[in-house]
């Protein structure tokens, strides 16, 4: 793979992660019911429902993207982390420290 100087990774500046049938449907059904949660949300601002009803369902929405987020974290981990790691690509751990610090 040749590094270009745009990304200084790969030939196509673009990162891929190839993902069985099983995790995208297993990811695509939590963003399915995270998105019924948000326009659920956007309901309650339409019909003018209280404050606290709203911020229940928000903070609803926040804990299933963050559960979200931490699966695909994980997975994050287990495989590309230690497939850059085995190849001697070690900025990989860069990568992932400025991943962590934006879920803090």
């Amino acid at each position: 793979m040749q590094s270009c100087e745009s990304c200084n990774h790969c030939d196509s500046c673009e990162k891929r992660k190839a993902r069985g049938d099983e995790e995208k449907k297993l990811l695509t059904a939590r963003i399915n019911r995270i998105v019924g949660q948000l326009n659920g949300v956007k309901r309650m601002i339409d019909e003018d429902r209280y404050c606290d009803d709203v911020l229940t369902q928000l903070a609803a929405v926040d804990k299933a993207t963050r559960s979200l987020a931490a699966l695909v974290f994980e997975e994050h981990m287990h495989t590309c982390l230690v497939e850059h790691v085995q190849r001697g690509e070690l900025e990989i751990v860069d990568e992932v420290v400025e991943l962590f610090k934006k879920f803090q």
